[in-house]
C-alpha cells in the first residue's frame, strides 16, 4: 500500500468509525453522514453498495455503512496497528509524519469535535476548542504524544461520560492543530464539520 493524503484521511475514518471483520478479509465504515462515507469510498476507489444501519429494532433512526473485503488492504490495517474490535485496546498508528495531519483530520471527521462560544467575563474572549473521543485511553496518549512530538502541542486528556475518553484543546492549541489538519484548500474532509470550524476561525481572526 502506498501512503497518500487521501489516503491517510481514509485510514483516519477507519480508525475512528472502521470496523476490521475476524475473517481476516472484511472491513466496514459507518456513518450518519452520507458525504463522508461517499468520499471514503471514492478515496479507496470502491464500487460497494452503500446501505442504511438502523440502531434498536423498532428505531427509525440510522447510520451509513459499506462493507468491502481486500486481503491485501486488511493485512495492511493489522501492520500499522488496527485490529478486529478494537473499541477498548486501540493502541499506536504506524503513519509517515508527512501524512500525520491527513490522517488525523480523519480522526477528526470520524470522533472529533469543536465547539465555540463567547466568555461574557472578558470582553472580546471568543473561546475555541478542539477535541478528540475515543473509547480507548491508550490512543488518545499516544494521540497526544504525537501532537506534542510534531506540533509542540499537548492538550488534556479527562475521562468523558459512558466509559470514554476526549483529547481536548484550547483556544490557542485548537488554531494550530487545525491549521495543520487543513493545511490546504479542497482536502478531503466532512463538509459540516468544516463549516463550523471556518465560521469560528472567521471570527477569530476578524
Amino acid at each position: 500500500m502506498k501512503w497518500s493524503s487521501g489516503f491517510a484521511y481514509a485510514i483516519g475514518l477507519l480508525t475512528t468509525d472502521g470496523n476490521l471483520s475476524k475473517d481476516g478479509r472484511h472491513m466496514e465504515l459507518t456513518s450518519k453522514d452520507l458525504e463522508q462515507i461517499r468520499t471514503f469510498a471514492a478515496l479507496l476507489k470502491l464500487n460497494n453498495k452503500i446501505s442504511k444501519k438502523f440502531g434498536r429494532r423498532g428505531s427509525e433512526q440510522f447510520s451509513y455503512r459499506i462493507q468491502f473485503g481486500n486481503i491485501k488492504l486488511y493485512k495492511f490495517l493489522l501492520k500499522i496497528g488496527l485490529v478486529p474490535n478494537k473499541t477498548k485496546v486501540l493502541g499506536e498508528i504506524k503513519v509517515p509524519d508527512k501524512y500525520f495531519p491527513d490522517f488525523l483530520r480523519g480522526c477528526f471527521d470520524g470522533d472529533g469535535y469543536t465547539y465555540s462560544y463567547w466568555d461574557k467575563r472578558w470582553k472580546n474572549s471568543f473561546m475555541l476548542y478542539t477535541g478528540f473521543v475515543s473509547a480507548s485511553k491508550r490512543f488518545l496518549v499516544w494521540l497526544q504524544g504525537e501532537t506534542r512530538r510534531l506540533y509542540g502541542i499537548v492538550g488534556a486528556i479527562k475521562f468523558e461520560a459512558k466509559s470514554t475518553f476526549s483529547l481536548k484543546f484550547a483556544k490557542r492549541e485548537s488554531l494550530i492543530i487545525l491549521d495543520k489538519m487543513y493545511y490546504s484548500k479542497n482536502l478531503p474532509c466532512l463538509g459540516r464539520k468544516y463549516s463550523i470550524i471556518k465560521l469560528a476561525l472567521d471570527i477569530i481572526r476578524s
